[in-house]
């Protein structure tokens, strides 16, 4: 029980929120100009290696892994700084979230996560079954993922790691969501290998980041208060899903935080993984 009183009208005081709240805002568009840069190839990412980041990065390597042309430029944006507020990352996405991505091959910009993994599987045709009935249980997996998270990410996560104060009822009733939907990937998972089926497809690269996450204690350190282990299917898919080469991988582009080796800030070349990492070429004054 508090004793706030909600005023008739609601104004932004940017001191609250917590954690994240300078970098969040009631109004959009840009607040500087600043280009974005271009790299050689025609697919240009621009994100930061959070769940919602990670998910595209991951369908790029798989792409590559899987022998697609799909070679990519991935460049760092520090949500934190604010780079996603700049006129170039807008121009992109007026949303101003990561990530957003510009093909030049086609001309097209692509923002919202799980719409970018959609995009690249029908330019090249590959993690998105033909048939219809695969195609719309993978879809149904895809929509879910993206009403599903914000209720871990923007509710759970955010009331349990990220509050300026710890309020009971607000934790409770996020986790009590969040276990339903672990609850319902168990019960998918039961009698599947992957989520739309036997076939490993965008909707297990969209949702490993955040519920894989979650169950390996990547993300709030919530696993125990959540009891996770529980979860038995969940925890299976999770292994068999991040210790594929191409999600190690792609884990690892535009992250700024963590071990040394395992930052990846700029992706320009398969070579990068072996000689760019942050602990090889961090300036001396870091």
């Amino acid at each position: 029980m508090t004793d706030y009183v909600p005023p008739k009208v609601w104004t932004w005081d940017a001191d609250s929120g917590g954690r994240f709240a300078s970098i969040n805002r009631p109004v959009a568009g840009p607040t500087h100009d600043k280009d974005l840069p271009v790299g050689e190839h025609p697919l240009q990412l621009y994100s930061l290696a959070t769940p919602n980041g990670v998910k595209v990065t991951v369908m790029l390597e798989e792409l590559l892994e899987a022998g697609h042309s799909a070679d990519y430029d991935a460049w760092l944006i520090n949500i934190q700084e604010g780079d996603q507020f700049g006129s170039g990352f807008v121009e992109i996405n007026p949303n101003s979230k990561i990530p957003a991505l510009k093909d030049h091959e086609t001309d097209v910009r692509v923002f919202e996560s799980g719409n970018i993994l959609l995009y690249l599987a029908e330019k090249f045709g590959a993690f998105l079954p033909k048939d219809i009935k695969g195609r719309t249980e993978t879809l149904n997996w895809l929509f879910w993922l993206q009403g599903s998270a914000p209720y871990l990410g923007g509710g759970f996560g955010h009331f349990y790691a990220y509050a300026p104060e710890k309020f009971e009822y607000p934790i409770n009733r996020f986790a009590m969501e969040t276990k339903r939907q672990l609850d319902v990937l168990d019960r998918n998972l039961a009698d599947r290998r992957f989520l739309a089926g036997d076939e490993y497809t965008i909707a297990d690269m969209a949702t490993a980041p955040w519920y894989g996450a979650l169950v390996d204690n990547l993300v709030y350190e919530a696993a125990e208060f959540l009891d996770v282990a529980s979860y038995k299917n969940v925890n299976r898919w999770t292994r068999e899903v991040s210790d594929r080469p191409a999600y190690k991988r792609g884990k690892m582009v535009n992250r700024a935080w963590g071990e040394e080796s395992e930052q990846l800030r700029e992706r320009h070349a398969a070579s990068d993984f072996e000689t760019q990492t942050w602990d090889k070429i961090k300036p001396a004054e870091e």
